[in-house]
């Protein structure tokens, strides 16, 4: 999981949403994330918050299940041990 986890670099602050449910991506993330000429991101509704992702979902998908080795796919298939949960 290493790859998944850059160093921390955190920024916080306030957007406002237009009617038209547009709204601007800060200026310091545009250039970390290599969006200054544009480009896509994806977005993850967590109920009580939105999770802003560079690249789309889909890379941000492939990234995580890259990030997991065939040996931890199996544990999770097989319920990590507990027979239970590996009915669920």
């Amino acid at each position: 999981m290493a790859a998944l986890v850059p160093p921390l670099k955190t920024a916080t602050g306030d957007v406002r949403v237009s009617r038209r449910g547009q709204m601007s991506l800060p200026a310091s993330a545009r250039h970390r994330w290599g969006l200054d000429g544009g480009g896509d991101v994806g977005y993850l509704d967590l109920g009580d918050a939105v999770l802003l992702v560079p690249g789309g979902v889909e890379r941000w998908r492939r990234e995580l299940i890259g990030a997991v080795s065939g040996e931890d796919w199996e544990r999770a298939r097989s319920g990590f041990g507990d027979p239970d949960l590996a009915n669920e």
